[in-house]
């Protein structure tokens, strides 16, 4: 039998540092493949075409996509106990080169857990209004979106909770929009502004538009619900206070002031959503009531998918209902 001939110290030195650093460069390529699965949920990161094809009159020509310009901000809110929640701001195409226009808005509310850069990141929103506007298929808008609780696991179903500190439907129906209203050239009437959202900020916007008639002209909800679900920290128990804020509670008692208005409700569901049957519902008590809406089954369920291939028409909806000039 032939011994094993023993290595110089510094080669296995050598060989334990490359093993180290091939599992370190493994790990970091975990990290990072991680990382960005989260960012963008596995879709592609979103790509901004250079120019669109526009058909008009029989002619055909290609014309430029101006991109949108996002600002990150934070607004502090006495509704949340002085909490600065998180926004991120969407300024249209042209926003700088026009500077004595202004813009509808579109609030848009997320779900739990995420963050409000999801609907850029993953539902590519500012890519989206950017080709849309240049395509003429929409007009150009300001789009909002706040974070709406403390950390990313935080739910808070943008409600007034029972907590000090919570009152999530205040910031949003007051706070923010006198924010925005403030620093941006918005249009600031109730015809120009429109409140959506998904999953849980689709029973946000429902909820927060119900119980401020008057202030958003166009309500839209992404796979939302619209009776409250039992969550203590929330509503404690308080049976009174999850049906004040329970949509499908309280949509007859401001019927005629949503007709007279001219609010319109758009809103869709999953086939495979566990949450369909409560949007059915809901589709029925408006054509009853006579309000102005228009809901659909989209196949898919609750997820992203069905969110991001939706994303152009909601936005050419609010462009569509939100006044502009």
């Amino acid at each position: 039998m032939i011994a094993a001939w023993p290595r110089p110290l510094g080669t296995r030195v050598l060989i334990i540092l490359l093993c180290a650093g091939l599992f370190g460069v493994g790990v970091l390529g975990v990290i990072r493949y991680v990382s960005t699965y989260w960012l963008y949920r596995g879709f592609p990161p979103p790509a901004l075409a250079g120019s669109v094809v526009v058909r008009q009159h029989g002619v055909v020509r290609r014309v430029p996509v101006t991109p949108v310009s996002v600002r990150q901000i934070t607004i502090s809110s006495r509704a949340l106990g002085g909490y600065a929640d998180p926004v991120e701001v969407v300024l249209p195409p042209g926003y700088s080169s026009h500077p004595d226009r202004r813009y509808p808005v579109l609030y848009l509310l997320e779900g739990t857990p995420g963050y409000p850069s999801n609907f850029l990141t993953v539902g590519q929103l500012g890519a989206v209004e950017s080709e849309l506007v240049a395509a003429g298929r929409m007009q150009p808008m300001i789009l909002v979106m706040p974070a709406g609780g403390r950390s990313f696991f935080a739910d808070e179903e943008w409600v007034n909770g029972v907590e000090p500190g919570n009152a999530w439907e205040t910031f949003v129906a007051s706070d923010l929009v006198k924010t925005i209203d403030a620093r941006y050239r918005t249009i600031p009437t109730a015809a120009s502004r429109g409140l959506g959202g998904l999953s849980e900020g689709g029973y946000g916007a429902l909820n927060i538009g119900l119980h401020h008639p008057g202030e958003f002209r166009l309500l839209e909800s992404w796979s939302g619900y619209t009776q409250a679900f039992a969550y203590i920290g929330v509503f404690d128990h308080d049976q009174q206070l999850m049906r004040y804020n329970s949509p499908a509670d309280t949509i007859s008692a401001v019927a005629g002031q949503l007709r007279a208005d001219g609010t319109y409700i758009w809103f869709y569901t999953g086939a495979l959503d566990t949450l369909k049957a409560q949007n059915v519902a809901f589709d029925a008590q408006l054509g009853a009531l006579g309000i102005p809406h228009h809901f659909f089954v989209w196949p898919g369920t609750h997820n992203w998918g069905m969110w991001r291939a939706l994303a152009p028409e909601a936005l050419i909806i609010a462009s569509e209902h939100l006044r502009d000039g």
